[in-house]
């Protein structure tokens, strides 16, 4: 298989339509038809859905499922049991629902959703690894693995259980290659260390590296002004060792045609190149954001139990990306989804500063947080 995999999570919306509807899909069909047949004709395969991706698996049924035979594409979908799932029955159902939506008859990578930290446990008290070692096999999954967001401890920890797994899909991207809140090498290396085929998401760090900060885009535009910058970032994902398929979340005909021409015909990144995403990563890393390193200290004394380094990740994105919306996003993810309260629940004690080894003022910072986000 060609290395570029088809995201399905931002399709394109027809304008007017409710996003959010449950009743109506707000798919952009033709399109998605036109980007499927580009997909295809320049001989890429793989696409990636997930039950939890609103009205996804519907839009891959119509302009996939309904008009490609069965033989001349793969496809990978999740089963995500920490969404409002109270029992094993309702996380299956889950499956059942993506088999019917989709029409696929089977799924050539199935995948637990976004283990790590409390989501876990879902699928370890529903015990949905032996489900998906019975569903593959009937048959029914061909490769069986889980998408992760955490860090490489609880990795390994997973890994070293569950020896059964073909693959693993990580978020990797050279802005976090070193990040101490994503941790893209050393999740890496752990999956490496294990055997296992990688999959790699986020390699635009959902589409934020395809507009980088200026001082980051004119180390890319010195090193070669032809060059798009979501290439840097697909490839160097790309050309990792035991990375089999890189997904890109595309949402327009023109994002599919700029992956495709670099991907068709692809080649790793060069030592000159490497070198070239070094500089940019330590641009950006140079940028003015709050140095936290996400080691938790804080939260461990925290009396209100506010998300300090979720909402500090969430920041430094709006300060290097000016995208609020992202960041809020993101924010919502790692802070009140982890069951964290918000800033704006800071109650000013400064316990949590006595404890910073960097020497943050978290006071100071929660507040600004509080402002930009508009709590």
């Amino acid at each position: 298989m060609k290395k570029l995999g088809f995201g399905l999570m931002r399709l394109p919306k027809l304008p007017g339509k409710d996003p959010n509807s449950e009743t109506e899909s707000p798919m952009d069909i033709e399109q998605v038809k036109e980007m499927v047949d580009l997909f295809m004709d320049a001989g890429f395969t793989y696409f990636d859905t997930a039950w939890a991706y609103s009205w996804s698996e519907d839009a891959m049924r119509q302009a996939l499922v309904e008009r490609y035979p069965r033989d001349s594409y793969t496809v990978a979908t999740k089963l995500a049991a920490w969404i409002d799932c109270e029992t094993r029955e309702d996380a299956i159902a889950q499956f059942e629902s993506s088999l019917e939506l989709s029409q696929a008859g089977y799924f050539d990578y199935y995948l637990l959703h976004n283990l790590g930290g409390p989501r876990t446990e879902f699928f370890d008290r529903f015990d949905l690894w032996t489900f998906m070692k019975e569903k593959k096999a009937e048959g029914l999954m061909k490769n069986i693995g889980f998408s992760f967001h955490a860090g490489p401890d609880e990795l390994d920890d997973i890994l070293t259980k569950h020896p059964e797994v073909d693959f693993v899909q990580l978020q990797i991207n050279y802005a976090d290659w070193e990040s101490p809140a994503v941790m893209s090498r050393a999740n890496y290396e752990v999956a490496r260390k294990h055997g296992k085929k990688i999959v790699v998401m986020e390699p635009i760090k959902g589409g934020l590296l395809a507009n980088p900060p200026e001082a980051v885009a004119k180390v890319f535009r010195e090193a070669d002004s032809e060059k798009s910058f979501a290439s840097w970032a697909v490839r160097f994902a790309a050309s990792l060792d035991g990375v089999f398929m890189v997904l890109s979340g595309m949402s327009n005909v023109a994002q599919m045609k700029d992956n495709i021409s670099y991907m068709k015909d692809f080649e790793t990144v060069s030592d000159e190149e490497l070198k070239v995403l070094q500089e940019a990563r330590e641009v950006l890393e140079g940028l003015p954001v709050v140095p936290c390193t996400n080691c938790n200290y804080c939260a461990k004394v925290c009396p209100q139990n506010v998300g300090i380094s979720g909402t500090f990740e969430a920041l430094n994105l709006a300060t290097l990306y000016d995208n609020i919306p992202f960041a809020l996003n993101k924010e919502r993810f790692v802070v009140t989804g982890h069951g964290k309260a918000r800033a704006n629940e800071c109650i000013q004690c400064g316990m949590c500063e006595d404890a910073c080894p960097q020497k943050i003022a978290i006071r100071e910072e929660l507040q600004r947080a509080v402002d930009i986000f508009d709590m």
